[in-house]
């Protein structure tokens, strides 16, 4: 009886995903589109059977126009055999694929007006974490690129999932800030397999080690096109209960992603900066439209309920000339070797590139990409 009821099991798991990646194969055609899917889900929730129909049966449903049935008629044609192909794409991949349709699809996604049917996605996707999303621009200055590795370290380390679109600038310095005390999601305008831009193979690789994820609506080996990032940022708002615009100018794209939380009646955070500063413009800019103004992580947690974390070790010890060096360091504005020099009341300090190195081993400070210095940590 067991073996029977076994076997039963088995029979519908594999029902379940060839539905699954019928449902796949269904969102692929064009002009589709995952509202009209849900819609059609709503009246046939069986892919398997939708998959097989005729172009013509599809028509007569009222969410399939015309037009989108020939774009149905020809994909098949092409690709008959287009659930199997994507299940071994996903299997190559080491990747998961999610549908609307099961159990463990976030509910909060589900929530948005517009929610992907489908999501592919490597690593660990935990369905009811706690999520908050960090956004701005990909052309960041040293004030921004200080303020997302700090909100994403404490916001991770009090337990919060930080999801952000693994781009350059802010996205990325959003992961790293995550990965050095806990959880991180990225989701991509790609295939997941795809990694872009190229650069940030690594990062996501070290999201995959550390338990987050890399996720996608766009089926493995789909290459990156300008219209899906606008598209991506609706889940990267939809996953989570909160969006911290960190830095961002005017008409970045990234005020796009609060646009859509705030539709959602999600929660927008901005963090102000310099009135001066073009690079500035959009968050300040928020913040006069009702965004929550926000000086530190421990201002988001309080909204979650969640007390900051205190710093797990004590800072390093630092000898005359660390001391020194580390005075006349800000958190906020990096600055370069020579300017160190200069500041230093004792004038220069032997050995000044070998001493940073030893105290940026050791957490105290940390060099950008210009090769300036500024310290690891506000204080």
């Amino acid at each position: 009886m067991l073996h029977h009821n076994d076997q039963l099991k088995k029979e519908e798991w594999h029902i379940a995903k060839k539905s699954e990646y019928a449902l796949a194969a269904l969102a692929c055609t064009p002009g589709l589109g995952s509202r009209r899917l849900t819609a059609l889900l709503a009246k046939e929730s069986d892919a398997t059977k939708l998959w097989e129909m005729h172009a013509a049966e599809l028509a007569s449903f009222g969410e399939f126009p015309s037009n989108v049935a020939e774009s149905f008629r020809k994909l098949k044609a092409a690709s008959p055999n287009l659930p199997h192909a994507l299940e071994e794409k996903v299997v190559r991949a080491g990747a998961h694929l999610l549908t609307i349709q099961n159990s463990t699809y976030p509910k909060i996604l589900k929530e948005i007006f517009d929610p992907p049917v489908v999501l592919y996605y490597r690593g660990t996707l935990v369905p009811d974490a706690v999520r908050i999303a960090m956004v701005g621009a990909r052309k960041m200055s040293g004030y921004g690129e200080a303020l997302a590795l700090d909100f994403g370290k404490k916001l991770a380390a009090a337990g919060l999932t930080v999801v952000s679109g693994g781009a350059y600038g802010i996205d990325s310095a959003s992961h790293k800030g995550a990965l050095k005390t806990g959880r991180t999601v990225a989701v991509l305008g790609s295939g997941i397999d795809v990694a872009y831009p190229s650069i940030n193979r690594r990062l996501f690789e070290e999201i995959l080690a550390k338990g987050g994820a890399v996720l996608s609506e766009y089926g493995p080996g789909t290459r990156p096109l300008p219209a899906f990032f606008p598209a991506r940022n609706r889940i990267i708002s939809g996953l989570s209960k909160g969006t911290l615009v960190v830095e961002a100018a005017r008409h970045s794209g990234s005020l796009i992603t609060a646009d859509l939380a705030i539709r959602e009646n999600r929660e927008v955070y901005a963090i102000p900066g310099s009135v001066l500063s073009a690079m500035c413009a959009g968050t300040n800019h928020l913040i006069q439209q009702g965004a929550k103004l926000v000086t530190d992580a421990a201002d988001i947690l309080e909204d979650y309920g969640i007390e900051l974390v205190p710093e797990m070790r004590a800072k390093p010890k630092m000898d005359a000339k660390e001391r020194q060096i580390y005075q006349v360091l800000s958190f906020d504005h990096a600055i370069s070797m020579d300017e160190i020099m200069m500041s230093l009341p004792d004038g220069e300090i032997p050995n000044l590139a070998v001493t940073l190195l030893k105290m940026e081993m050791a957490g105290l400070v940390v060099q950008n990409a210009s090769r300036g210095y500024r310290r690891a940590e506000r204080e």
